[in-house]
């Protein structure tokens, strides 16, 4: 049986952009953490403190952990509001610095936030003058038939993950989800940033009109920098069921060997 093909499948630009978002990406959700655990409540609206009712709190009594979503109280004891040893939102494995330091997290948060900002808009004009988006990126037709993107997650739900010549590009969900990273997590991650800056919402007051008040900026800021955290953790899932090794060389290299077509596929088609 003749061995699958290499083929060279993610561009120079793109592998650089990868390595660069994902450091930047973690480094800010960890410095960022630590700058939550600062007041660990979010609010909607333009004020927030204390008194003032948050739809989210992390926080404990005593040695239990609790997290409040929207009135509705979980136990979270030994994950958020206490674990190791700390009665902080975040512990300290998941924090920078590893200690409580608000201004060190600010240093490394706000570094890095320059870092994923040019990195995104060095990308998007790449990716629109290189006619990646329309290339790889944007669904096609046929793609964005509902019977096709059912198809689609059902085959996922079932981790039948694409083999042979339909490895070679992205299939709609990777489309949609990386769509949704690039044209409105990020961007609604940094723009809700800005808006927190008393500097920037003075020159751009427009900021806090787009987010009704500096409070709601912050909590478009945090769900922005959940949804990508679920999306890292969902991305790092499907490259070990694809195939670390394979998928970690295309990254690095941009060859990529193709999966051979399952038993009887082409029988069937």
């Amino acid at each position: 049986m003749p061995k699958p093909a290499l083929i060279y499948r993610t561009r120079l630009p793109i592998r650089l952009w990868h390595w660069t978002n994902a450091c930047a990406l973690f480094v800010m959700l960890m410095s960022g953490m630590m700058i939550f655990n600062a007041h660990p409540r979010l609010y909607w609206g333009a004020f927030g403190a204390n008194p003032d009712h948050a739809w989210l709190e992390i926080g404990n009594h005593g040695t239990s952990g609790y997290l409040t979503v929207a009135g509705i109280t979980i136990p979270t004891t030994g994950v958020l509001g206490y674990a190791m040893g700390t009665d902080e939102a975040f512990p300290p494995l998941v924090t920078i610095p590893t200690h409580y330091g608000l201004a060190i997290a600010r240093e490394w948060h706000f570094a890095f936030a320059w870092v994923l900002a040019a990195g995104w808009l060095i990308f998007a004009l790449y990716a629109i003058v290189s006619r990646h988006l329309w290339r790889d990126l944007l669904l096609t037709y046929e793609e964005m038939k509902p019977a096709h993107l059912w198809q689609d997650i059902k085959d996922h739900a079932r981790l039948r993950l694409p083999r042979g010549e339909a490895a070679r590009h992205y299939n709609p969900l990777q489309k949609l989800a990386y769509l949704g990273v690039l044209g409105l997590g990020i961007p609604a991650m940094i723009l809700s940033g800005l808006a927190m800056s008393p500097a920037m919402d003075a020159a751009w007051p427009w900021l806090l009109t787009l987010f009704d008040g500096r409070q709601s900026a912050r909590s478009v800021h945090f769900i922005c920098a959940a949804g990508l955290a679920l999306f890292i953790v969902v991305h790092l899932a499907m490259v070990i069921l694809a195939g670390p090794f394979n998928e970690l060389r295309s990254m690095i290299t941009g060859w990529y060997r193709m999966p051979p077509e399952r038993p009887g596929a082409e029988d069937a088609a």
